[in-house]
């Protein structure tokens, strides 16, 4: 039976899908009796120490000391967080040089989901913190999701081929449409994440997905719920329609779903932990003037697995494709086509999407580094004006840029 030929009873299901995320995504730290969607592997979570009371921390209002970044607690109180200064000051300086309209950079330890890096900037009007706003439109960061959910599907790999045509800024009805004579370009699920081809996700997701189905993965991704972190974030949403033509564009990332750049930043972690989530953390340790009060457990604490350690490694080449060759090439290459990473392969995926009515351009990067071996995941966001300097591939190469010379990577410079 076709897919499609399902979605008659699937409509009258599809208004629980909201009550289905909470079920799904009900393995987050606490969670004993773990209800897996689409025959994920249980991951039991890690149960953390009781945290103390974090009542007025602000990751707006840091402290950067030449070795440790603090923030000010309710009570006399003070935390110490996982933030390095060195980086932290660049990101923040990046962020100024180009006087970005709204943008926000969040970097990860991958084995212990620590924050390295938490950066946020707004230019004009009240600041607040970017990072935790689920505000953007998850644009083709979504692929990522829908990658994921293609590799459950027997017989899906990163080689399977999708032939195609149109879809560059727009998907036609028609053009979900297979047609031999008319269809002059083919794809591999490879290069089509990699380099963000539209209608290829669209038909493939046609085809085999469903509301259902993508929404259970979202779910296990972090959609709809608040990602668990230190001060208060945002759940990013997920809306999926069931008319057939607009799941397939929302499958390709066209509007239905939002992101924050942690719960972004997030995804890419698990990705890169072999499909296995941790809890992001900024709060080293609690001080009460001199004496720690309190300091966060060494382990990570074990959200959920969001995809199989199988499929999470396939999902990994086809990322690759974004910086070697795909839509991020220019970013991460200087003119002559030198690597501003040499030798670090960059796992990834870009997205950008435009509220034309508003004059807001949103555009992600999200990825990891070292492919092969990976330390940090990172997230970055830049919302511009038509006027703009720089986007968010550039601000996460810069951002990386600054952690491997930092750590003394051969032949990688400071931004």
């Amino acid at each position: 039976m076709q897919v499609w030929q399902r979605w008659a009873g699937i409509g009258l299901a599809i208004g629980a899908i909201g009550a289905l995320v909470p079920v799904v995504l009900g393995h987050h730290v606490g969670s004993l009796d773990v209800k897996e969607p689409l025959g994920r592997i249980s991951e039991q979570p890690s149960l953390e120490p009781p945290t103390p009371d974090l009542e007025g921390l602000d990751l707006l209002h840091l402290t950067l000391q030449p070795d440790r970044v603090t923030s000010p607690l309710g009570h006399g109180l003070t935390a110490e967080l996982t933030i390095e200064p060195q980086l932290q000051r660049s990101a923040l300086s990046i962020m100024k040089r180009y006087d970005l309209p709204e943008a926000g950079v969040v970097l990860l330890d991958v084995k212990t989901g620590n924050a390295l890096v938490y950066a946020s900037h707004v230019s004009r009007g009240e600041p607040f913190d970017v990072n935790v706003r689920a505000e953007a439109p998850a644009a083709s960061i979504f692929k990522l999701v829908t990658a994921a959910a293609l590799l459950e599907v027997p017989g899906i790999d990163a080689q399977t081929e999708q032939c195609y045509r149109g879809g560059q800024s727009r998907i036609r009805a028609d053009e979900l449409l297979d047609d031999p004579a008319r269809d002059r370009w083919c794809a591999s699920l490879s290069m089509a994440l990699g380099r963000s081809i539209n209608v290829v996700f669209a038909r493939l997701a046609r085809r085999y997905l469903t509301p259902q189905s993508l929404t259970e993965m979202a779910g296990a991704f972090g959609f709809g719920t608040a990602t668990p972190f230190d001060v208060k974030a945002e759940a990013p949403s997920i809306d999926l329609p069931t008319e057939p033509v607009e799941f397939a564009r929302s499958a390709a990332g066209f509007w239905h779903t939002s992101l924050s750049p942690l719960a972004a930043a997030s995804m890419a972690q698990a990705i890169a932990n072999a499909g296995i989530a941790y809890q992001p953390r900024v709060v080293r340790a609690v001080l009460d003037g001199t004496t720690t009060a309190w300091r966060a457990p060494v382990p990570p604490v074990t959200l959920r697995r969001a995809m199989k350690r199988e499929a999470a490694n396939e999902l990994t080449k086809m990322m690759l494709q974004t910086v070697a060759s795909g839509s991020a090439f220019k970013a991460f290459h200087n003119p002559s086509g030198g690597a501003y990473l040499p030798f670090i392969p960059v796992a990834a995926k870009t997205g950008t999407l435009n509220r034309n009515e508003e004059n807001r351009l949103y555009t992600w990067f999200v990825g990891f580094a070292p492919a092969d071996k990976p330390e940090v995941a990172i997230a970055a966001l830049v919302v511009n004006t038509p006027l703009w300097r720089i986007k968010g591939p550039q601000l996460a190469r810069d951002v990386l840029r600054a952690y491997f010379s930092q750590h003394g990577y051969p032949g990688v410079t400071p931004p």
